[in-house]
């Protein structure tokens, strides 16, 4: 997921790979229930006129289509987003048809900050705020899921790559 391990350089171990929270789901999944619902029900309860089976076919049309923009591609999304934290490197993968990756090398971070709502502590998400010496700067990334447990090995990452030498705590 996110980073091939022939992409890994020699001695690079991977400690975590995660996709953004499920919360990110709600909408989408809400969006196919109210749709199939909303057009099964207009096409069961459509009167019988002349050109009825053509409306019944363009409910469905319109159903297909919506199914496609509100759920679909929001689930494709979540899918093809992935991170990776690595002993070197915190890698952020994005696209679906076009792919984005981002590489912050762990030699260059400064700080790291990780940030909670009160539904976020409950959902055990939250929002991981990266700051890098490089061209980024800073990187947010919302919807992190056990985010005090990945800020954790992040801070682990970053001592082992100051020290030098990545020690054995366990990859994921």
């Amino acid at each position: 997921m996110g980073l091939p391990d022939h992409h890994m350089t020699e001695g690079e171990r991977r400690i975590r790979s995660f996709h953004p929270h499920w919360k990110r789901l709600i909408g989408p999944f809400l969006a196919l229930i109210l749709i199939i619902a909303g057009s099964g029900a207009a096409i069961f309860f459509m009167p019988a006129f002349e050109y009825d089976s053509y409306a019944r076919i363009a409910v469905a049309v319109v159903a297909v289509g919506l199914l496609t923009v509100w759920s679909f591609v929001p689930y494709l999304r979540w899918k093809n987003t992935s991170y990776v934290l690595t002993s070197h490197r915190f890698t952020i993968s994005t696209g679906v048809l076009n792919k984005s990756i981002d590489d912050i090398p762990m030699a260059k971070v400064n700080t790291v900050s990780a940030d909670q709502t009160l539904m976020e502590r409950v959902l055990g998400c939250g929002t991981l705020v990266v700051e890098s010496a490089g061209d980024h700067g800073r990187i947010t990334l919302r919807d992190i899921p056990r985010i005090q447990d990945v800020r954790a090995e992040v801070f682990r990452a970053l001592d082992d790559a100051i020290d030098g030498e990545p020690s054995e705590h366990g990859g994921r």
